[in-house]
């Protein structure tokens, strides 16, 4: 789950980091407010929405005066924020957070992060932020630096030290890095989080650090340990299928295809996203409805898949072990008739009550297809869709 801008700068707030000043605008409506509770200026005007790049796709505005504030928030209210995460389509502004202005000497880099290849959570600093890490990375890698985090115990002050250190930072400059370092990794650790970056860290001229940008997103499958984070969800930055997806209790995922997939288990999804793709189509989803769906789920997953307007046909492959194969049957008749059903339709049970779940679908006068095994659905669907 992907946090705004001003909520992960709350979360950091409150774990004690050096924050700025600053007052989130919510709704237009809201600004005669918001300028009376505003800290001194100059201030930035900033579009919060779940992408980065924000500034130089013009999401970020300076403004000096109460009035240029008025004039920034009626620019990037409404605007269509194009950056190179979004692509063409954009995304819309209709948050944002106003800020005090800071005057920094230099700009660093730093992040905690989950790294595969090292089993476990990394913090990533760099001298130059203030700049996409990944061009960074590319261009100038040695100018990151990475230090493995305890997940039992965090990030030890002397590891702290050492990181600074690398960062070529000395004296007070590094005491305070090492702090702020420590601050981040536990933060991270604490709230679950899958990505907590500050980019960039300033550096004032007195030597004190103060985070100018943050972005922070939480491990979904850890949200149960969090319930006070439910109310950083922002659905207007979400595909919409995935929120009826998360409403429904069902595992999807869109993709870029147009062969709709209804399976259960996450393993038997990927191996039929991998066959439909072997025999020459492109999966339009992943969607699990996991072992223990009912019909009312199984037919919400369905008008799921047929909302995707990209989606020119469907398989269905259900292996039923604690799922029952006419659970299932009953799902696809229930929402195949609601809609309307006209696309192809392949499906191949196996499993608990296979041959009950087989004579719902053939007693229900629905036009689908069925095939023997996995390899036989894939190549049914992927004709009948060229």
């Amino acid at each position: 789950m992907k946090l705004h801008e001003y909520q992960a700068k709350a979360v950091l707030r409150e774990a004690g980091l050096p924050i700025p000043a600053g007052v989130p605008l919510l709704s237009k409506d809201d600004l005669p407010d918001v300028l009376k509770k505003l800290p001194p200026g100059p201030w930035v005007v900033k579009a919060q929405v779940h992408t980065g790049g924000r500034g130089k796709a013009g999401g970020i505005l300076r403004a000096q005066t109460p009035k240029e504030i008025e004039s920034s928030a009626n620019a990037l209210f409404g605007k269509k924020l194009v950056t190179h995460q979004t692509g063409p389509e954009g995304i819309l502004v209709n948050k944002l957070y106003i800020e005090q202005a800071q005057s920094v000497k230099k700009e660093l880099y730093l992040a905690c992060v989950m790294d595969r290849s090292r089993n476990g959570p990394v913090l990533v600093a760099s001298s130059e932020g203030g700049m996409d890490v990944e061009e960074l990375a590319q261009t100038k890698p040695n100018a990151l630096h990475y230090m493995a985090v305890d997940p039992g115990k965090g990030l030890p002050p002397e590891e702290a030290c050492e990181l600074a250190q690398k960062m070529g930072l000395t004296g007070d400059e590094l005491a305070g890095m090492a702090v702020v370092m420590s601050n981040v990794a536990k933060v991270f650790l604490e709230k679950d989080a899958s990505l907590l970056e500050i980019n960039p860290l300033g550096l004032t001229t007195n030597g004190k650090y103060v985070v100018m940008d943050a972005k922070m997103s939480l491990d979904d499958n850890a949200l149960f340990r969090h319930p006070e984070a439910q109310s950083f969800r922002d659905p207007s930055e979400e595909n919409p299928l995935d929120v009826r997806a998360q409403a429904a209790g069902v595992n999807y995922i869109a993709l870029y295809g147009t062969i709709g997939c209804l399976v259960n288990g996450a393993g038997l999804a990927m191996a039929t996203m991998d066959l439909i793709k072997f025999h020459g189509g492109e999966p339009a989803n992943f969607l699990d409805v996991g072992g223990g769906a009912n019909a009312k789920q199984v037919t919400e997953a369905f008008k799921i898949i047929l909302s995707d307007a990209k989606v020119k046909g469907i398989l269905v492959n259900i292996f039923g072990g604690i799922m029952k194969c006419d659970v299932i049957a009953e799902g696809i008749v229930a929402a195949a008739k609601d809609i309307g059903m006209k696309l192809p339709l392949v499906v191949r049970l196996e499993g608990t009550n296979v041959e009950l779940g087989r004579k719902i679908l053939q007693d229900s006068g629905l036009k689908l297809t069925a095939a023997k095994d996995l390899t036989e659905a894939a190549e049914k669907i992927v004709a009948a869709t060229r």
